[in-house]
């Protein structure tokens, strides 16, 4: 793996999902490193492409209430273990589980494996709420997929939450996480 600046020089075999993600992050002028891989199926995978990167891509959830009339993009460290009543206690919304991969690919244009705020720029409608862990907010980059499990990003977070958050036209909530058992 080797570590780019910005978007690959040629785009033939990249699905139009990520090449609208570099679109539109150079578009908003937002610096970002690349590196592309095979998809991580394990830890050890995911190591490997943090390292390449410098940064901890963190973990990303699709959830949804049971009644499918609220969805939410869960961003935490990779590290912390998720669980749904610590979550649901903050956001005031009982019975959250992981949403299909049809509701995914319909509100964010992503696929399972390739979850990322990234994918928020697809939500037009804003029906995805997005909650973020404050040890995610502490760093100064992040890690994410362009839309894409077979790449992934490193880019400053004050650049995500002050410049691509707001042309998405999404805000955040702050959501704290123990992730202990």
């Amino acid at each position: 793996m080797e570590l780019y600046n910005g978007r690959p020089e040629v785009t033939e075999g990249r699905l139009p999902r990520e090449i609208r993600t570099y679109d539109f992050l150079d578009k908003l002028e937002i610096a970002y490193q690349r590196t592309d891989h095979e998809r991580a199926d394990n830890m050890e995978a995911c190591n490997e492409i943090d390292a390449v990167l410098g940064v901890v891509i963190c973990k990303n959830l699709f959830l949804c209430n049971r009644q499918k009339t609220n969805f939410y993009l869960l961003m935490m460290p990779g590290d912390k273990k998720f669980k749904t009543k610590e979550l649901s206690a903050q956001i005031n919304s009982a019975r959250l589980s992981f949403a299909d991969a049809e509701d995914m690919l319909k509100y964010l244009d992503i696929e399972p494996g390739a979850v990322s705020i990234m994918g928020l720029m697809n939500d037009k409608d804003h029906t995805v709420k997005l909650l973020i862990d404050e040890d995610v907010l502490e760093g100064e980059y992040l890690g994410c997929h362009p839309c894409v499990c077979t790449s992934s990003l490193k880019m400053k977070t004050a650049d995500v939450l002050d410049k691509f958050l707001p042309a998405t036209g999404h805000e955040y909530q702050t959501v704290h996480l123990v992730g202990e058992d």
